[in-house]
């Protein structure tokens, strides 16, 4: 049975624990790097395996060889779908620029209530389903919704506004809006605002201020937004699937027609290695333009 320590004796001092040789005192033997494991076995996984089947199948499936390149190249019907995902992916990203900018710099300079409101107007579709969203837009441009409706009233239309390009693009940047609204505010709400005011006060007019410095020192919002909806952009398939017109699918709706419809695997992997490869190309090709408008940014700040 133990016993207290008498009063005002002087307490036990636990043993000094022991330092492997070579090791930092206060530190455990854990290597840190071991909690990286569960997310790296994560992200293999998810898709670096499926990746490299992708990619293994279009050049094993029906048999090895190149047979699925040669298909996808040869047809000019393939590259046409290929060349129509990269124009809808470029527009729905300029106009979600467009949309974007004044908005996130309405943001920026509301006061906090409306700004809380800007904020939260953003947010909400995130809290609300894909799927109900692009059903929504079926219900709202089709021949007798509510926007032909409008447009009767006021003398104009019927538009044909759903199963062509223009639904599409409608439901696109109603969905990638967010994306390309929260970047640009986050590097809005850092740049120095008296920057533009000292500008104002040395002879500037308002407009030329703002293109003159605001715009320059939001173009990191600019490039990860247009990144974020870009690429998010290439691979949209339910909107388009449901706003769109089968004649002018996408390169998604094309992957899905070849491994679900038409069980060619190979086919399937192919086109998605073609996006793969047409999309690191274009960010190279984005990488180095910015690299170099950089460069000459910075040399004429030299200069100046």
């Amino acid at each position: 049975m133990s016993q207290a320590p008498p009063v005002g004796a002087p307490e036990a001092q636990a043993p000094p624990a022991k330092v492997r040789p070579g090791s930092k005192p206060g530190r455990t033997g854990t290597n840190p790097l071991l909690l990286l494991l569960p997310a790296l076995a994560l992200i293999l996984g998810i898709f670096a395996y499926p990746l490299a089947e992708s990619m293994w199948r279009s050049v094993s499936d029906p048999q090895l060889g190149t047979q699925n390149y040669e298909w996808f190249f040869g047809s000019s019907g393939n590259l046409a779908i290929l060349g129509r995902t990269l124009w809808i992916a470029l527009l729905s990203m300029l106009i979600c620029l467009a949309l974007a900018y004044p908005y996130a710099y309405l943001m920026v300079i509301a006061g906090p209530k409306a700004r809380a409101a800007l904020i939260v107007i953003v947010l909400i579709p995130f809290w609300t389903s894909l799927m109900i969203r692009s059903f929504a837009w079926i219900v709202l441009l089709q021949d007798s919704g509510l926007v032909n409706s409008f447009l009767g009233i006021i003398g104009l239309g019927p538009y044909n506004l759903i199963r062509n390009t223009t639904g599409v693009l409608i439901g696109m940047v109603q969905v990638l809006l967010p994306f390309m609204v929260l970047p640009l505010y986050s590097v809005m709400s850092g740049v120095d605002m008296r920057l533009v005011q000292a500008a104002q006060s040395l002879g500037a007019r308002p407009a030329v201020a703002f293109l003159r410095v605001f715009v320059p020192l939001s173009m990191p919002g600019v490039v990860s937004g247009c990144l974020l909806v870009f690429i998010q952009a290439l691979g949209f398939y339910i909107t388009p699937a449901l706003l769109g017109s089968p004649s002018e699918m996408l390169i998604s709706q094309y992957i899905y027609m070849q491994v679900n419809q038409q069980l060619q695997w190979g086919r399937g992997g192919t086109l998605g290695v073609v996006l793969l490869v047409a999309t690191l190309i274009l960010l190279g090709v984005l990488g180095l333009m910015m690299r170099r408008s950089r460069r000459l940014l910075g040399d004429r700040g030299k200069l100046l």
